[in-house]
Order: structure tokens, then sequence, then C-alpha cells
């Protein structure tokens, strides 16, 4: 990776509760080095901010939190993705884990039965679908991610992606068409990443590092181009 060689651009990273961390700082981290800005935004219901609680990932930190041996990891946001010009942003990236199933939580109209199709209206997934919309911004969607793309199959039909397996069955159901990785692929390895025109997708949190280093180039490839609607690869 060239130095700075995103000096300027905006990264949004979509968070909620349940988050990975480690993932969230990479973002912070390696973007900044490269000379991008990261953005974390999130719904924040009329308020100034919001907390979020990092994810449990074990019994053995569960149990060492109620012991008060640790803290469960917070992350303070500021940044409502309802207030902000999309367009303005190189990439948008929906964190890892179960942010992706908080953030399609919707209301239905006072009055009326929840329906599927209210699916659709989400905050966040309509912000998604507004990315989605412009192939000048580059989507980034990690392990989970893709939840937030199936109250609109037409989003994901026909896409090469690769997915944590808990999300499979939701992900090719929508009509999107996976790529498996490798059986002896690492952690990192930048075969658990798929590029399909402007969208990448990347196995699972422990793949943030290749992941940053796929949308980084496509954000590249990208800049002062009309459109980057040509061919894809893996």
């Amino acid at each position: 990776m060239t130095a700075r060689m995103l000096e300027g651009k905006k990264i949004a990273v979509l968070v909620e509760t349940e988050y990975i961390p480690y993932e969230i700082e990479a973002y912070q981290t390696r973007f900044a080095e490269l000379g991008a800005t990261v953005h974390l935004m999130s719904r924040l219901w009329d308020q100034p901010s919001a907390r979020f609680a990092a994810d449990v990932d074990s019994v053995e930190v569960a149990d060492r939190i109620n012991r008060q041996e640790t803290s469960l990891a917070t992350l303070e946001v500021n940044i409502d993705f309802q207030n902000v010009e999309i367009n303005e942003y190189a990439a948008v990236i929906v964190a890892a884990n179960y942010t992706s199933v908080r953030l399609r939580y919707f209301q239905p109209p006072q009055g009326q039965q929840i329906s599927p199709e209210q699916t659709r209206t989400a905050p966040a997934v309509q912000f998604f679908a507004q990315a989605m919309a412009n192939p000048k911004i580059i989507k980034g969607l990690l392990c989970h991610g893709l939840w937030l793309l199936t109250p609109m199959p037409e989003l994901l039909k026909g896409r090469r992606v690769i997915c944590h397996e808990v999300v499979l069955a939701d992900i090719t159901n929508a009509g999107a068409i996976y790529v498996p990785p490798p059986l002896d692929s690492e952690p990192n390895d930048p075969q658990n990443i798929v590029v399909d025109r402007d969208m990448v997708t990347g196995r699972a949190g422990h793949d943030v590092n290749a992941f940053i280093d796929a949308i980084a180039t496509q954000i590249k490839q990208n800049s002062g181009v009309g459109s980057c609607r040509g061919g894809f690869s893996k």
C-alpha cells in the first residue's frame, strides 16, 4: 500500500452494539495511515451521541466481566448517518458481527401491523441502499454485514460475495453468488476477500486488514473515474 494514497478521502463506518473492538481500531488506524478520515456513525435516535457495547465472544470473558476483573469495551458515536451527505464518502462500510442485525431495526407506522415489506424501511437499510445506487462509492461488508442488504434482495442478486457461514443461507436466498474461501486460507488471507465491482466483502472479522487493503485499492482505482462499473475480480 502506498503511504497516504487516500489523502483527503472520507470513510463511513456503520456501527452498533456488539461490534468487534479490534476491527474498529483497524479502520481508525489503517485508514488514517493511508491519509483518510474515518467517521463512525449509527442511528442516534435524536440524541447528540450514543454509546455502544462491544461483543463478548467467550464464556471466559463474560465471567471476568461478571467478576469485575475487566470491563466491557464501549464506543462513543456522535454522527447520525441520517444527517450526512452520503456522496461525500469514498467508501461506506458495515462493521462485522451483529451490528447489522441491530441496524436493521425498523418501526412500523403507528396503528399498523408489522409486515415483511416494512423491513425495507429501516433507516440503515435505506442509507446503504443509497450507497449501493452510487457506483463511485465503494461498499464494504464484512462477515455478517451483508445482512443489512437482505431486506432489499435486488441489491444482492447476481453479486459475487463472501461471508461468514452463519449468514450464508440468507445471502444466497437473496440471489447472491457465494465465493467460498480456499480450505487452507488463514486470517487476513486476501483469498478471504471478494471484490465485485464497487462492492468488497470479507469472510470474517479477523480478515479486517485484508478487507481494508482491498477497499483502499478500489478507492484508488475509482478516483477520478466517472464510474467503476467495469470488470470484477476475486
